[in-house]
């Protein structure tokens, strides 16, 4: 069976900062909004360095996440892909081709 290895956070403050944004915009009163956003400038929601870029998790939400040591920043994207996975099916549906593959 997968067990997910524990690697300790190196930096906690920065870490914090972007799981609080992705919290945040994946929280059940933002979602719909979130996921708008990420329509509106034609990306998918697995594009998680596109969709910081764009500013849609905050303007600064990309210098924090680049100022982390690369081990935070692969905790962070991983936190992003089961975040998102979590929001309600209904809006899951209803912003399919936000969520597709293709």
């Amino acid at each position: 069976m997968f067990e997910q290895a524990a690697f300790p956070v190196q930096n906690q403050q920065g870490f914090q900062q972007v799981s609080s944004r992705i919290e945040a915009a994946c929280a059940r009163n933002r979602a719909d909004l979130f996921l708008a956003s990420v329509a509106a400038k034609k990306l998918r929601i697995r594009q998680f360095e596109l969709i910081l870029a764009a500013g849609l998790l905050g303007k600064d939400a990309q210098g924090l996440y680049e100022s982390l040591p690369v081990s935070d920043q692969a905790m962070i994207r991983e936190k992003y892909l089961a975040r998102i996975e979590q929001i309600p099916v209904d809006l899951r549906q209803r912003f399919l081709k936000v969520y597709a593959y293709y």
